[in-house]
């Protein structure tokens, strides 16, 4: 029997020096995002609600009852567009 090829390895320096630390700031916001997207895609339809809508519904409904204003869907509705901490929406 012969012997098997010899498996050549591909080495990759995943610690290469980044240039400057915004950028090292940058890749680390990235790949926390695409993790968070992930596990985000995995939850079910109770904790993906609970984490991502549900806080911020409820301090956008807290504020509703404290103003009371009279058009509440309206004002909610701009309440949570000011307030969304993923920033402005894409068209």
């Amino acid at each position: 029997m012969s012997d098997p090829a010899p498996t050549e390895e591909v080495k990759t320096d995943v610690s290469a020096p980044i240039a400057d630390a915004s950028e090292n700031v940058e890749a680390e916001k990235a790949a926390s995002l695409v993790a968070n997207k992930m596990n985000l895609q995995a939850l079910p339809i109770r904790a993906y609600l609970d984490q991502t809508v549900v806080p911020l519904l409820l301090d956008g409904m807290s504020a509703l009852v404290k103003e009371r204003p009279p058009n509440p869907i309206e004002w909610l509705a701009s309440y949570l567009v000011r307030n969304n901490p993923q920033g402005p929406s894409q068209p």
